[in-house]
């Protein structure tokens, strides 16, 4: 009898400590079905998105508020971008988006830069005042060659 007390005492602690590790493992792997409730989806339209990947971090005022999701190609033939913002981050709809690069050739990031509107986005609508990304190389060699006015 006291072996079976120990024996499902050792088995119950067993399953609690793997039980802990599933939970944990799925924490920090950021399974995304679990954010469901934490997150929300709006869209941004860009001319040029070169360099921006998924993944890529969505800040407001230099602090990372979601990240870069889906990016196609809109019917008008431009990159749409799908961000997944956090559910405390409210997007108002005089909000412009811009394609930004942490140094000269660091990684490219989307800043949002909240507007003042009392209207909100709601998920899933498209922020269509964006600044596309600059592309550097051609600027050099429109400098080099001459042809830069």
């Amino acid at each position: 009898m006291k072996e079976r007390t120990l024996e499902s005492a050792v088995g119950l602690f067993m399953l609690c400590g793997f039980a802990a590790l599933v939970y944990l493992a799925l924490q920090l792997g950021e399974v995304s079905f679990l954010r469901q409730g934490s997150t929300w989806e709006v869209k941004a339209e860009f001319d040029n998105v070169a360099g921006v990947k998924e993944g890529a971090a969505v800040q407001v005022a230099g602090v990372t508020v979601g990240e870069v999701v889906d990016i196609a190609l809109s019917d008008r033939e431009a990159a749409l971008l799908s961000l997944r913002l956090d559910k405390k981050v409210k997007v108002p709809v005089d909000t412009i988006a811009s394609v930004k690069s942490q140094g000269i050739i660091g990684d490219k990031y989307i800043q949002l830069n909240l507007g003042g509107d009392d209207e909100l986005f709601k998920p899933g609508e498209t922020i269509r005042e964006t600044e596309s990304s600059v592309d550097i190389e051609s600027l050099i060699s429109k400098f080099a060659f001459g042809s830069a006015k």
